[in-house]
């Protein structure tokens, strides 16, 4: 009997003219959470597809539980007991829990082929039991949050009787409290046998969960280690091949005049009386836990879900925010969160993604011009350092990074002065934020207003001139970047105290 539940040795795969898998290796022990680390593009996902069916290897071997298989197809690894967990929940939001966790697997009659829905809502239900779920297999699927969803997923695999988990990205879209539930869950998946290969950025999923750590780089395999084998700095080195001396490249800008000003803005259910200044030169941070009302407070700027009270100014005139092509017209540009869903179109190429904002710009009466649009695509590519071989492969090729890379290159099409990022560094590794947090310094520099929301707090910190906290849709306090602690924000975060106000204005005793 092998040592291993899973083993992959020399595992090689290549698409036309990238070698998304160049001799891979990686071991799995019976109940063992074992993390795999690497930047966006280092043949993580090829890795997954390649165990579950999706793909076929080009060289290499798989072994499971010591014997040699291959997998044609997904439906093969899935009745050999691998199942895999994405980033981004694959499901039918119309339809139940049941029937998304039993897709492809229903339970039948022998006979008469009749799909048996008692015993089928009855399993369910004991699976999310099991998992701890608050809802039922009769709720629909596009009611749940994020992580009501992965709750599905993982009911799913366990409906299949899988002893292998992949879980892709699991904690990206998740609150610390629902990171927490998802490591409570793996956990008892760990305690009841099943093995577990959790891939993920963030340190603190690795640190928690993990006892053993792999890491790919290009394609390649860089090594494994016990997770108490290897430092933060050593872990960055592998993943990166390189040691990132400064994380947050950020220069002095020069504060320039007043860009943005907002007084008492409200939007009755979401936030009220938010009130702040935004400087040419300046990178204001925004931060709160999730749903104190940071998004919202963006979205309304941009005119997506215009305020019902307060006032805007821009550049000193008061403006009455009204759409987001309004917002542009006024030199406001924004990167919503959710990149794919709502700052991509991941089926079309890196140049059209580029200048779509600037449609009327680049062209006359109704006809595109071609060349100017290359041109401009190109520059921005070069600018934001895009990886890709040509500006005209599709979004959808790119790795996370490179994606978000692209969405900021899209606001520099329009002639903007206010430019708003919710989350931009949400779901890249380690390089690729570096990189964004140079782009973003840059931006400063250039004399563009820049408002961060973030919830990680390095980052707020690091990054911001100022910071503004929230919570449950008001200001609760105003720090200097400089005078900044992890300690301050989370106070102002967590408590119910509110910025003291002074005739009308908001008043902060660290400036």
């Amino acid at each position: 009997m092998s040592e291993y539940v899973l083993e992959l040795n020399g595992i090689s795969k290549t698409f036309p003219g990238v070698k998304a898998l160049d001799e891979v290796q990686f071991k799995l022990k019976p109940g063992e959470i074992h993390a795999l680390m690497g930047e966006n593009g280092a043949g993580k996902s090829t890795f997954i597809k390649v165990i579950t069916g999706v793909h076929q290897h080009d060289e290499g071997k798989i072994y499971l539980n010591g014997q040699e298989v291959v997998f044609k197809n997904p439906k093969e690894a899935q009745e050999k007991g691998i199942a895999a967990i994405y980033q981004h929940v694959t499901c039918f939001p119309d339809l139940s829990v049941t029937e998304n966790i039993f897709m492809g697997h229903e339970k039948v009659q022998k006979v008469t082929k009749r799909i048996l829905w008692k015993e089928m809502h009855a399993e369910a239900n004991r699976l999310l039991k099991e998992l701890g779920a608050n809802f039922d297999s009769k709720t629909t699927m596009g009611t749940l949050s994020v992580a009501q969803q992965q709750i599905v997923e993982i009911a799913k695999a366990l409906s299949t009787n899988a002893k292998i988990i992949i879980m892709d990205e699991p904690t990206a879209a998740l609150t610390r409290n629902e990171s927490e539930e998802l490591y409570r869950i793996t956990e008892k998946l760990r305690d009841s046998g099943t093995s577990i290969i959790f891939i993920s950025h963030r340190f603190e999923d690795m640190y928690r969960l993990a006892s053993q750590v792999t890491v790919f780089r290009d394609s390649k395999y860089i090594g494994s280690w016990g997770k108490n084998e290897i430092s933060n700095e050593d872990l960055i080195v592998a993943m990166v091949g390189r040691e990132i001396k400064q994380l947050f490249p950020k220069a002095a800008a020069k504060i320039g005049e007043e860009v943005l000003r907002v007084e008492k803005l409200g939007r009755m259910g979401f936030f009220a009386d938010v009130s702040f200044s935004l400087r040419k030169g300046e990178i204001l941070g925004l931060t709160g836990l999730v749903g104190a009302g940071r998004s919202e407070v963006c979205q309304a700027l941009f005119g997506i879900d215009p305020p019902d009270k307060g006032k805007v100014f821009i550049k000193g005139v008061e403006t009455k925010i009204s759409n987001p092509l309004h917002s542009m017209n006024q030199g406001i540009g924004y990167l919503p969160e959710d990149r794919q869903q709502q700052a991509l179109i991941l089926s079309w190429g890196i140049d059209k993604n580029i200048t779509l904002p600037s449609l009327n710009l680049l062209s006359n009466k109704g006809w595109l011009n071609n060349k100017k649009e290359e041109e401009i695509a190109s520059s921005l590519t070069k600018k934001v350092n895009v990886k890709t071989p040509t500006i005209y492969n599709l979004v959808s090729s790119l790795s996370g990074g490179n994606q978000q890379k692209v969405a900021v290159a899209k606001l520099l099409t329009t002639n903007l002065d206010i430019i708003i990022l919710d989350e931009p560094t949400k779901g890249v590794d380690v390089g690729a934020k570096s990189a964004i947090y140079e782009i973003i310094s840059n931006l400063a520099c250039r004399g563009y207003g820049i408002i961060m929301v973030s919830s990680e707090m390095p980052e707020i910190i690091s990054m911001s001139d100022r910071i503004i906290v929230m919570r449950e849709g008001r200001i609760t306090r105003e720090i200097n970047g400089k005078e900044a602690t992890q300690e301050a924000i989370l106070e102002a975060a967590m408590t119910n105290k509110e910025t003291r106000q002074s005739g009308g204005s908001l008043e902060v005793a660290s400036l």
